[in-house]
């Protein structure tokens, strides 16, 4: 044995502990110094292992044979025996009975059909031709999966040895076979990717013997070709040949030393070179190692061992009716309420992350951008009842007269009749982020579900406080429209004016009302219900929104287009969902009731979800596609007789008044695109400031203020001790 014998011992108290750690079938916490065997599939790793030994003891084969991670703890002793963790008493003198034991352990947990496993398998050796080492045989790369093997086979090879070789404690020995690349070496590659430095990487050089002729490793053992910190050493294994013969290991060992010798670009170095060298080098290396890390792991598990002291001091002189247990528990839900609360709203992530749906601030963001827009827009009057208002305004507003000018007052009229249609879908979305925000409180207290008066307690104070908020935010959004009303700034920078409103509806007729071009506006499947039963009935199709036409497709690679409909004069309503139908449903249609699609008066269409539904709808609206009105503009004069309906109609209209009619058109238009504009934006701050961030400080700063003016606390969680 070489070097200092003091320090040669921690070797065998750390494989102790690395029993420990395996026999309790706990992850590992402690980093401990070990050596990982990496490399290729028949690089060699297993008669380097094999040669350390003098005994064939490892199982051999085609295709992936290391399944598992082997942890080798090899023993100096005087009598010369194997013992399995997993067997413990029992020792093994005849090493093929060693193989077949690590193949059955090996097929016991990963079966026999080629599957792998991260489970480590405790194999301890002693021996007198061994010196104390302690070696990690991990699974060879695979390309290709084989048998039962999952696809991604070799990422999860690579996560398992990722798993030993990441930690800073590990010595990384990257076997590479010597007749290919060394550029190309596997075993580097992913020793490179955590070690970057080389500085707790050893090479180890295989199958030296098999070079082509007139080629040799020479640089590459003086480390030069891609140097390590710890360097090369090479080596000379046994062939497939030589192991199906049965040729001794300690002839093998003979020929290598021999094969070194003579050879004249190794022959300088053959001191250095060999499988003994090797041992006495990781030999070394483990226990300089071992004493490098040994402060780091003594101060680690001294501060593990005075926690274990405090924890196992508290439960000496635990108490069951001790009420400060349950307080402290009780402030550690609340803290956990505050985290996840935070967490769902900012999307900070969570290991429990919904991958189903929208919630949270995701959903609340939806709510905002998609759902509140297309509310605004359903409360739009419809153009045909707008120009009637308009001119109903305008010929009232002159009464007997003859009216020379268009009356600003008939602008001032519509316009706060259209402002005061805001008031709605402003006070639906402020419903709509409550409930969500309810969602979100019922799912942060559900670490509480143990305890639940806690729960319920906790949960009737907060939506208490939200549904205050609640009312106050209704109340500053009311506000926000009852101040557009108060006054109309026709002096916005944004505002057409009176001169600009008539020549804007001669280019706009001019040119067309579509400016978007014919860009893209959404992609997805939605599924088409109206189809014929000898069609195929209903099925799923790729849909392509532009600006100016949907198109559907037979998949999403787009090669097979099925029909694309014009979007022009269309509208949307919603349908009833069909009987034993889940899926949510609305229509495209023209209100003149032009077929729409063949010989179909409406294209029926839906989605999955809810959520699907106020998506597309909301993509509609940017296509120029708006909902259908609940009310026809002729409802309320009917009982008038036609004469009124008639004379507001378009076609009867008078140049003059149609001239007049069409200015004001202008005026609102450009006027509620303002008021429209500043509503959007404002409202989600308002509702942002008002109830999420206020309701996020009420549960960090008062809620447990609130819990302890409740009620007792013991009775709040009588469930904690049973």
């Amino acid at each position: 044995m070489t070097g200092n014998i003091g320090m040669e011992q921690l070797i065998p108290i750390v494989n102790k502990l690395q029993d420990a750690f395996t026999q309790l079938g706990v992850h590992m916490q402690l980093d401990l110094p070990q050596i990982a065997v990496v490399g290729g599939q028949s690089a060699g790793k297993s008669s380097v292992l094999e040669n350390f030994v003098g005994k064939d003891f490892l199982p051999r084969g085609s295709g992936i044979v290391t399944r598992r991670p082997l942890i080798l703890q090899l023993i100096h002793g005087n009598a010369e025996f194997a013992e399995f963790l997993h067997c413990k008493g029992k020792k093994f003198t005849d090493f093929n009975e060693v193989r077949s034991e690590i193949e059955a352990e090996t097929d016991r947990v990963t079966g026999s059909n080629k599957g792998i496993s991260p489970v480590p398998i405790n194999l301890r050796v002693y021996s007198p031709n061994v010196l104390n080492l302690t070696l990690i045989d991990l699974p060879g790369l695979t390309k290709v999966p084989i048998g039962d093997q999952p696809p991604d086979i070799e990422q999860q090879i690579k996560a398992m040895i990722f798993q030993f070789i990441r930690r800073e404690s590990c010595l990384i020995l990257a076997v590479t076979p010597a007749n290919t690349d060394l550029a190309n070496s596997d075993a580097l590659k992913l020793a490179k990717e955590v070690d970057p430095q080389g500085l707790r990487t050893i090479g180890v050089i295989t199958k030296l013997d098999l070079m082509d002729e007139g080629t040799d490793a020479r640089d590459v053992l003086e480390n030069k070709l891609l140097p390590l910190r710890r360097g090369y050493i090479g080596v000379v294994n046994r062939s497939q040949k030589d192991i199906d013969g049965r040729k001794d290991i300690a002839a093998a060992m003979a020929a290598e030393r021999k094969f070194f010798l003579s050879h004249p670009a190794y022959r300088h170095l053959a001191d250095r070179l060999g499988t003994p060298y090797l041992q006495r080098v990781l030999n070394q290396q483990l226990t300089n190692h071992i004493r490098d890390t040994l402060p780091g792991l003594r101060d680690k598990l001294q501060k593990q061992l005075l926690a274990l002291e405090k924890d196992v001091e508290q439960y000496k002189h635990f108490r069951p009716d001790d009420p400060s247990i349950k307080t402290k528990a009780m402030l550690q839900m609340i803290q956990q309420l505050q985290t996840e609360f935070e967490k769902t709203i900012e999307g900070s992530g969570s290991a429990q992350i919904n991958t189903n749906e929208l919630s949270g601030g995701a959903k609340i963001n939806r709510l905002f951008h998609e759902r509140f827009p297309f509310e605004i827009v359903k409360m739009e009057i419809d153009e045909k009842e707008l120009r009637r208002e308009i001119a109903f305004a305008i010929r009232n507003i002159h009464g007997i007269r003859v009216g020379l000018f268009t009356p600003d007052m008939a602008f001032e009229a519509i316009v706060k009749k259209q402002i005061a249609r805001l008031k709605e879908p402003c006070l639906k979305c402020v419903d709509l982020v409550v409930q969500e925000l309810s969602n979100v409180v019922r799912m942060c207290t559900e670490r509480m579900s143990r305890y639940p008066r806690l729960r319920e307690e906790t949960e009737r104070i907060i939506m208490s406080h939200v549904r205050s908020r609640e009312q106050q935010c209704k109340d500053q959004l009311v506000l926000l429209v009852d101040c557009e009303l108060a006054y109309m700034n026709t002096n916005h920078e944004d505002f057409i004016g009176f001169a600009n409103a008539q020549n804007q509806s001669e280019s706009a007729a001019k040119s067309g009302h579509r400016t978007l071009g014919n860009q893209v506006i959404r992609k997805g499947f939605m599924c088409i219900h109206n189809l014929g039963i000898m069609k195929g009935g209903s099925r799923d199709y790729w849909f392509v929104l532009t600006s100016e036409s949907i198109s559907w497709y037979k998949d999403e690679e787009e090669r097979e287009k099925k029909y694309m409909l014009p979007l022009d004069g269309l509208k949307l309503r919603d349908l009833e969902q069909g009987f034993m139908s889940r899926r949510h449903m609305f229509a495209l249609f023209n209100p003149e009731g032009r077929n729409v699609y063949k010989d179909y008066k409406q294209l029926e269409l839906s989605c999955e979800t809810q959520d699907d539904v106020d998506s597309w709808k909301a993509s509609f609206l940017r296509a120029g596609v708006y909902p259908e009105k609940t009310s026809e503009a002729s409802n309320g004069e009917e009982g008038e007789g036609n004469e009124n309906s008639d004379s507001a109609g378009s076609s009867s209209m008078d140049p003059q008044l149609e001239r007049q009619v069409e200015t004001i058109r202008n005026l609102v238009d450009s006027y509620m695109r303002i008021v429209t504009k500043t509503t959007r934006d404002l409202v989600p701050k308002t509702i942002m400031m008002m109830i999420i961030n206020n309701a996020k400080d009420f549960i960090n700063g008062e809620l447990l203020a609130h819990l302890y003016a409740s009620g007792d606390q013991v009775i709040l969680i009588k469930y904690l001790i049973k």
